[in-house]
């Protein structure tokens, strides 16, 4: 039993004397999401002593490979181990790490402490009361008791009764006091432990040896399985002339633990594992253009480089700090004319004023060109007198960068983007794309008596798309959903756009022509249809027509297409296919008609 104590103490007096560990929490810098899994890149910086630490990493993902973690480290900082928790002691943590945590937790305790006590002494007086209630019942029923007797007793048991229920009283009210108490420290511990980002249970547990004392920049990635995502689309048209409008869009999902805020986005068609193909580089042309002029200007601001572009024309920054984003201008200086000087603000082609230009994020503009004097007169009139300021500003296309890799696509995001651990989906913008479309309508009635919209995309490869769900818009109207399959091998890639009510298609029967016929062993049956097509819309349209007759392996089941009405027929698959143009309001009629032969004492199912 002594030795059993003397390792106890010895025990305890080694982790007093031990170095605690140093904690610091991952900020999250970068992420690359893959269909399946995510690559994420967070830093962070501690304060290290010369020798040899423990840092804890706290905000790193709830589930990672462990393998695929790398940190980055200066020179005098050696990382001797890496080791991942989900369940690392939190009491360190919670004592050492943050005043401000240890301090509220300590007022949660004390708030514990003295509901407990008041508990007690509710539940002492209830059983009082419960008591006293029981005896007078008891002591009611003794008939030897005398009058005065009686009186005292009643007396007592009313005083008392009232003590202890105004006791009960001020104890509920203490108690419901303290409990408000211990709900906002609980609250306010909340808010502690998640100032900027929701904190994951993960943490990483580095051993370092440091040669310098000081802070030290920890750069920190790894791969996790808890992130995905998808690509969607909007396909929009407005008639059957017109191009495909297609919004690239990406659906992201997440749960790793901690929510991504103010991010570097990619998104990678690759599959983390197996992305071990090292980059290609690409000739390289050198083309002349305005707006590469502005962005290789080395001044600190977009706006600043039209200084000294044309005669009169002034920048001046409204804060008069080097390479603020907000500017004002004049294009002719207003010593040399009276008046308002301001120059005409033209926005993305818009006239705007100049609380706008002043407002406007130069991180924003794509482009910016000046117009003076007869310039901005010929095409802006008086309004362009003083000259005209015509900028452009950025759209979804310029802040997206596609790169096709050997095996992958990878859609490089320069807006930063806040995307939430709660395995909800969210839309991400990557790409509006413009697609010329050669558009046919294509009809089965047999199977279905409506008229589909295909569009056809040649050299679709160029597009970077990729297998994924899309909604159609056609002529301002939502219509529906649709599949995207690039991975084929046709040269053309077909785009269903959906039903277009505005065609009629019937098929029908033809009774006088269709009927069953007994020959000796053998049945013999004939079947006629007309394919009744009518175009009520406002312009010609071209339309795949098809339809089929049955075939046969068996012997004694023969097929005779008797008529075609003109389709081409595949003797194959039995498929006929009719090519036809369709003026407004025009109405067409093909014909299929076929005989089958087959033993009488026989029954075809799907006849």
């Amino acid at each position: 039993m002594k030795k059993c104590i003397l390792t106890v103490c010895l025990l305890v007096s080694a982790i007093a004397m031990a170095q605690k560990p140093i904690f610091t929490s991952a900020k999250t810098k970068a992420v690359t999401v893959y269909f399946s899994g995510a690559e994420i890149t967070q830093s962070t910086t501690v304060n290290l002593p010369v020798g040899t630490s423990e840092i804890v990493i706290k905000n790193v993902a709830d589930y990672l490979n462990e393998n695929t973690v790398q940190i980055g480290a200066p020179k005098s900082v050696t990382v001797l181990s890496v080791q991942f928790s989900d369940n690392y002691i939190s009491e360190y943590e919670l004592d050492e790490s943050n005043p401000l945590i240890k301090k509220v937790q300590d007022s949660i305790l004390y708030v514990q402490k003295e509901l407990k006590k008041i508990q007690i002494d509710k539940n002492s007086h209830q059983q009082t009361i419960e008591i006293l209630d029981k005896n007078k019942e008891i002591r009611g029923a003794n008939s030897g008791l005398n009058v005065a007797e009686l009186m005292k007793l009643v007396e007592y048991y009313k005083s008392k009764r009232i003590e202890l229920d105004n006791a009960v009283v001020l104890l509920v009210e203490k108690e419901t006091k303290w409990k408000k108490i211990l709900e906002d420290l609980n609250n306010k511990l909340e808010i502690n432990t998640q100032k900027e980002e929701k904190i994951s249970e993960g943490k990483l547990i580095l051993q370092v040896m440091n040669e310098v004392a000081g802070n030290v920049n920890l750069d920190i990635s790894y791969i996790t399985n808890s992130a995905s995502w998808q690509p969607f689309y909007d396909l929009r048209t407005e008639n059957i002339n017109a191009a495909i409008d297609l919004a690239y869009k990406a659906k992201v999902t997440q749960t790793t633990g901690i929510d991504w805020k103010k991010i570097k986005l990619t998104l990678s068609s690759g599959n983390p594992n197996q992305n071990n193909i090292a980059p290609l580089l690409q000739a390289w042309f050198l083309s002349y253009g305005k707006e590469k002029e502005f962005e290789d200007r080395p001044n600190a601001s977009v706006l600043a480089s039209l200084q000294g572009m044309a005669p009169g024309l002034t920048i001046i920054s409204s804060t008069g700090t080097p390479g603020s984003a907000k500017f004002d201008g004049y294009i002719r200086g207003a010593s040399s004319i009276n008046g308002d000087t301001d120059p005409l603000i033209i926005i993305n082609g818009i006239p705007s004023s100049n609380q706008d230009f002043k407002n406007l994020d130069q991180n924003n503009i794509k482009s910016v060109n000046v117009l003076k004097d007869a310039a901005a007169t010929s095409i802006y009139g008086n309004k362009g007198a003083n000259g005209v300021v015509m900028i452009t500003t950025k759209n979804m296309n310029d802040y997206t960068t596609i790169e096709e890799q050997e095996l992958n696509v990878s859609f490089d995001i320069d807006i930063p983007y806040d995307i939430l651990s709660n395995g909800k989906a969210h839309s991400v913008s990557l790409k509006d794309i413009k697609i010329p479309a050669t558009y046919k309508y294509y009809a089965a009635p047999k199977v279905e008596k409506e008229a589909f919209l295909m569009a056809e995309l040649n050299d679709y490869a160029k597009y970077n798309l990729l297998p994924g769900e899309a909604n159609i818009v056609f002529e301002g109207m939502y219509v529906g959903k649709t599949m995207i399959n690039p991975n084929q091998t046709q040269d053309t890639l077909n785009l269903s756009m959906g039903r277009d009510k505005k065609i009629s298609i019937k098929r029908e029967r033809i009774t006088d022509k269709s009927g069953t016929k007994f020959l000796s062993s053998y049945k013999e049956q004939t079947f006629t249809y007309d394919i009744i097509v009518r175009n009520n819309k406002k312009e010609e349209i071209n339309m795949l027509l098809k339809d089929q007759y049955p075939l046969s392996t068996d012997k004694e089941i023969t097929v005779e297409l008797l008529d075609k009405d003109g389709a081409k027929a595949n003797e194959e698959t039995g498929i006929l296919t009719w090519e036809i143009k369709l003026k407004p309001n025009e109405t067409k009629k093909h014909r299929i008609s076929y005989k089958v032969k087959y033993p009488k004492d026989k029954i075809i199912g799907n006849l």
